[in-house]
């Protein structure tokens, strides 16, 4: 069904970002989860003369570059060249690049006029913004946003949602239907270029309906400052050519809210998981609401979206159980990477006093305050990675790695605890990414008796 069109334009001369047979285009570093490699042979397919940059070597990229070569992309490995970029048309940036204004290949390539864009931007391409959704905040937003898919796939088949953005693969892979809901996590990192003051304004993108979390710091040695941290979360509001007024979701406006607290019943723990239930819901009806119109029952659709939820099952790394080994219950949270996100975890077990928290790593420059003392409540602390000494700095164990603090806390856990992975900072320090971090901790879990 056509969605309203008055804040929201669609139309768009061509598909973009436009024709680019024979036109030279780089790709800024593969990434982590495959957004390099979708965009490399989505710009090949567009007839591009594509190459990939990247500044690891070879052998730590032949996994990812194999299929592409055959495809007959080229490669610059080990280090940039300068006039790789001054000589590109179009430059495709890995939005985990750091302090991308003050780069000197983006700068250069800028300069010589070439257009920057991103992997999200290229996969939604032109989606019409009223049926995008975008989630973003500190912490949440990844559940949230497979809350709102999970919930949408039961409630409204017929839209077609697909979930994309920071979290699963490349939608450029599988190009959604034009019709098709998009429900997109959105990072700091995608924002400042997908809506904040990196992106050309012509290329800007908002969605039709936007949901921001919460704020907390995170990532400040990307953004060097909370000010600009916060100002690319807020963009998701701002305006953009393909929508002018984005519209905010406010879950404690929602006149069902009270009422749904009965209907609420999650298997995955915490009172932040029923927050982020809540504005799931919210997002779910207010994005119906700008596609139809006023929905005429908002009640009916909150419990039944509550009621889709009942199986949501969570997502792993996220407070995932793990399983019981010598009568110890085990949980999974290595995708919790801020201080607020390994509070909360805390929070959501049976008892602080019977818990035993594992945290620490790759230094992004929070207030890692708030998780050290936490010692003075927990069963046990135990520090890892290169934030160790400020997580044990009020009575914590420093342990250095993970299976260190893993054999500490089995050895001081009694039966009835829990071990909980919790960090509160990145894995870059110890792990290629959060998800081998969980992994490890699971094998540990495993490989007990």
């Amino acid at each position: 069904m056509p969605g309203p069109t008055d804040a929201c334009g669609t139309d768009a001369p061509h598909p973009f970002p436009g024709p680019l047979v024979g036109r030279r285009a780089v790709v800024m570093g593969l990434g982590r989860f495959g957004g390099g490699e979708a965009v490399a042979r989505h710009l090949q397919r567009l007839g591009a003369d594509v190459l990939v940059t990247d500044l690891r070597p070879r052998e730590e990229l032949e996994r990812s570059i194999a299929g592409l070569s055959e495809a007959g992309v080229t490669f610059r490995l080990g280090e940039h060249w300068l006039e790789d970029f001054t000589a590109a048309d179009l430059v495709v940036v890995n939005p985990a690049v750091p302090h991308p204004w003050d780069n000197p290949f983006l700068l250069e390539a800028r300069a010589s006029g070439a257009r920057l864009l991103t992997e999200i931007r290229l996969a939604i391409g032109d989606h019409p913004a009223e049926r995008v959704i975008g989630i973003t905040g500190s912490a949440g937003k990844s559940t949230t946003a497979a809350m709102i898919q999970h919930a949408l796939l039961k409630v409204r088949p017929d839209l077609r949602s697909r979930l994309g953005g920071n979290i699963g693969g490349s939608l450029l892979d599988d190009p959604p239907h034009h019709e098709s809901t998009l429900v997109l996590e959105l990072s700091s990192f995608m924002l400042h270029w997908l809506a904040g003051d990196a992106g050309g304004s012509e290329d800007r993108f908002t969605p039709g309906v936007a949901l921001v979390t919460n704020i907390a710091p995170n990532h400040l040695d990307w953004h060097r400052s909370l000010d600009h941290y916060t100002a690319s979360k807020q963009a998701i509001f701002t305006a953009s050519p393909p929508c002018a007024a984005p519209r905010r979701v406010d879950p404690s406006s929602s006149p069902w809210r009270a009422d749904l607290r009965s209907e609420l019943d999650l298997s995955v723990p915490g009172a932040h998981n029923r927050e982020n239930a809540v504005n799931a819901i919210a997002t779910i009806i207010e994005h119906l609401t700008l596609l139809d119109g006023e929905v005429s029952d908002p009640h009916a659709i909150a419990r039944a979206c509550a009621t889709a939820l009942r199986d949501f099952p969570g997502l792993p790394h996220r407070l995932e159980f793990v399983g019981d080994r010598r009568g110890i219950r085990f949980y999974n949270d290595s995708k919790s990477t801020t201080p607020d996100a390994t509070c909360l975890a805390v929070d959501s077990m049976p008892s602080a006093r019977r818990t035993h928290l594992i945290a620490g790593g790759y230094d992004k420059g929070s207030n890692l305050d708030a998780i050290a003392r936490q010692a003075e409540d927990l069963a046990g602390l135990y520090g890892i990675g290169a934030t160790e000494a400020a997580i044990c700095g009020h009575g914590g164990q420093p342990c250095g790695t993970l299976a260190k603090a893993f054999d500490r806390a089995v050895a001081s856990a009694c039966e009835g605890d829990v071990i909980l992975l919790s960090p509160g900072c990145a894995s870059w320090d110890q792990f290629t990414d959060f998800e081998a971090r969980g992994r490890i901790f699971r094998e540990l879990v495993e490989r007990l008796d």
